[in-house]
C-alpha cells in the first residue's frame, strides 16, 4: 500500500491555523499526515522562505493547500520542488511573476477588502492590517455562524501592507505542478471573477461553491477535504 502524502495547510491573512480545524480533523481521520503551517504574514518572499524550510523537513510527498494570501505563498515556496505533488487553492491568490495580492484584488471589481481594513502603524513605518471586527462577518465570513465569525475576528493575525503589496518573483509552482482550485462564489474579499481568471490561467481542476464566503474551507470543510483528497490521489 502506497504511503499517503503529507497535507500542508497554509492560512492566509486575517486568519491563523485554527481555521483549518475541521479540515484537519477530516484529513487525519482519513489517514493523512497533516501540518498546519504558521504563516508569518510579513512579506511574500520571506513567508515563502519560511514555508520552504518547513517543506524541506517533511519526509516524502506533500500536497500543499493554501487559503487566500496563502495561495501566493505556496506558489512561491513550492517552485522547483520535487516533493510537492499537487497544489490546492482555497479561495486563494495565484499570482504570476510581477503580480501582488493587492494588484489582483484591484484587477476585478467587487472586493470589500479596502474598505474593511483597519491599519495599526508599526515602529518601522510599516502597518499591520486587520479586518475591522465590525465588518468581519458580512465581508469575510458571511456564511459562517455569527458567533464563530466573531471568534475568528478576535483571533485573526494581521498581514503587513508590504506582504500584500509585494509582487511575486520568478517561476511559480503552478507553472509545473498540477493544481486544484475551490472557488467561493459569494466571496466579498477575493472576487469570484478573479478566482476564475487565476484558475483558468494555471489550468486548475475547478470546483465552485456558489454561496460560499471567503472562508469557504470553514463553511464547507467536507468540500475542501474532498478536493484535497482528489489532488492527493493523482
Amino acid at each position: 500500500m502506497s504511503r499517503k502524502p503529507t497535507i500542508v495547510l497554509v492560512h492566509g491573512a486575517f486568519a491563523d491555523g485554527s481555521g483549518f480545524r475541521a479540515v484537519a480533523q477530516r484529513l487525519v481521520a482519513a489517514g493523512y499526515p497533516v501540518i498546519a503551517a504558521p504563516n508569518p504574514l510579513r512579506g511574500l518572499s520571506a513567508d515563502a522562505a519560511h514555508l520552504r524550510a518547513l517543506l524541506d523537513s517533511v519526509d516524502g510527498p506533500v500536497v500543499l493547500a493554501g487559503h487566500s494570501y496563502g495561495g501566493a505563498v505556496i506558489s512561491a515556496a513550492a517552485a522547483g520542488s520535487t516533493e510537492v505533488t499537487a497544489l490546492v487553492y482555497l479561495a486563494a491568490f495565484v499570482p504570476a511573476a510581477g503580480e501582488s495580492v493587492q494588484s489582483l484584488v484591484e484587477r476585478f471589481p467587487g472586493s470589500t477588502v479596502g474598505e474593511s481594513l483597519r491599519p495599526v502603524p508599526l515602529p518601522d513605518g510599516q502597518a499591520d492590517l486587520y479586518i475591522d471586527p465590525a465588518v468581519f462577518h458580512p465581508n469575510f465570513a458571511a456564511d459562517v455562524p455569527a458567533d464563530q465569525a466573531a471568534l475568528y475576528a478576535i483571533t485573526q493575525r494581521p498581514a503587513t501592507g508590504a506582504a500584500l503589496g509585494e509582487p511575486a518573483a520568478g517561476a511559480q509552482a503552478w507553472q509545473t505542478i498540477p493544481s486544484w482550485t475551490l472557488i467561493s462564489g459569494a466571496d466579498r474579499i477575493l472576487p469570484p471573477a478573479a478566482q476564475h481568471f487565476m484558475a483558468e490561467r494555471c489550468g486548475a481542476t475547478v470546483e465552485v461553491v456558489e454561496n460560499a464566503s471567503h472562508l469557504v474551507f470553514v463553511s464547507y470543510p467536507a468540500t475542501a477535504v474532498a478536493l484535497i483528497e482528489k489532488a492527493a490521489a493523482r
